[in-house]
């Protein structure tokens, strides 16, 4: 039987492996490599609790670091597995530092690799993730895309043997663990009544890094006339409280990260969600609520061009309008993202191989 390394680091990678990983390991001996990037409980234990994922068969424990020191120790970590592990495949998701790491680390070594959401751009090089995923498909024989664009956007890079348009694992899960839910459970917890409020995440850095971005973002938030509930990032937290950043509005609510399902929930029944985050931005689409995008700039494009999202960069102000321009939406969800199988045609595909 031939082995497939997978290499993940970071919560929305868990997520993604889950539904590939329940399909590989049909026809493959899978090994599972935690490079340890996300560590914190809430960012990483509890997906693999909650998503039912195999214990990872190396856990390198990382961490946190700056961009090099953690991709530095990371190669170095890497290459011992897999000259250890000997696999015929390498997997890599998405676009963290775990990505690219695993990615240079399989060329050196002259393994095969599969890159799963591959021909994503932003088409913004100061976001550490854009270098990730421009170095992840460069170096990739296997190339399994979410949409048509990125598919489109592979060819104009001149790059279009072994890319495969699958559709976007995230809808895969999303559907399987949508019955998995318990929303009332979730509404009570929280005291929140469904679509009668806002949920928000924030991650990035040009959202958190910088004291006056983040002060007038939280100030926004506070400002709205909805309840707002705002599952926070451990780093974002750190950030507001070395920026001495208090939130005494009594509609703004920051909660401790929440699990995947628990998430979904939120999503489900939100009125509408405003995050800096591709997935959660795709997960609003899934769910059928708007969004409106953090940042100058998405990699989901097709959510702009359907109505489902709108950018909004860091002019915060335009928050309650943007908010009210939604309240009379309505659109039909298309297949942007495929059909829900992605998980399986990646297996059937790696299996021909």
């Amino acid at each position: 039987m031939r082995t497939i390394a997978t290499i993940v680091g970071a919560r929305p990678q868990f997520i993604k492996c889950a539904t590939v990983s329940r399909q590989i390991r049909e026809y493959f001996k899978e090994v599972l490599i935690h490079t340890g990037q996300h560590y914190d409980y809430n960012m990483s234990q509890a997906f693999f609790d909650e998503l039912a994922i195999p214990e990872p068969d190396f856990n390198l424990g990382i961490g946190s670091g700056n961009h090099g020191e953690q991709t530095g120790k990371m190669l170095i970590e890497l290459e011992k597995v897999l000259l250890d592990v000997k696999p015929d495949l390498v997997i890599v998701y998405g676009d963290t530092n775990s990505t690219m790491a695993g990615a240079i680390v399989a060329a050196k070594l002259q393994i095969p690799l599969a890159h799963v959401e591959a021909g994503l751009r932003s088409f913004n090089r100061q976001m550490p993730e854009e270098i990730n995923r421009i170095v992840a498909d460069s170096l990739s024989q296997y190339l399994f895309t979410p949409t048509q664009t990125a598919v489109n956007l592979l060819h104009r890079e001149g790059i279009t043997n072994g890319v495969h348009w699958v559709g976007d694992v995230m809808y895969d899960s999303f559907l399987f663990n949508l019955t998995r839910i318990d929303a009332e459970d979730v509404l009570a917890k929280y005291s929140l009544t469904a679509k009668q409020f806002v949920l928000v995440t924030i991650h990035r850095p040009q959202n958190t890094d910088y004291p006056i971005i983040l002060r007038e973002l939280i100030n926004a938030l506070a400002d709205l006339d909805k309840p707002i509930i705002f599952p926070i990032h451990p780093r974002t937290h750190k950030l507001m409280q070395t920026f001495d950043i208090k939130v005494e509005a009594s509609n703004l609510r920051l909660i401790e990260p929440v699990s995947y399902l628990k998430m979904l929930a939120l999503e489900k029944n939100a009125y509408i969600i405003l995050t800096d985050s591709g997935g959660v931005q795709k997960e609003a689409y899934f769910a059928g609520v708007p969004c409106l995008v953090l940042r100058p700039e998405t990699e989901w494009v097709e959510l702009v061009e359907h109505g489902w999202a709108r950018l909004i960069g860091t002019d915060f102000q335009r928050i309650p309008a943007e908010i009210e321009r939604f309240a009379d939406f309505h659109s039909e969800a298309t297949t942007i993202f495929g059909d829900g199988t992605a998980s399986r045609k990646i297996a059937e595909i790696i299996r021909r191989l």
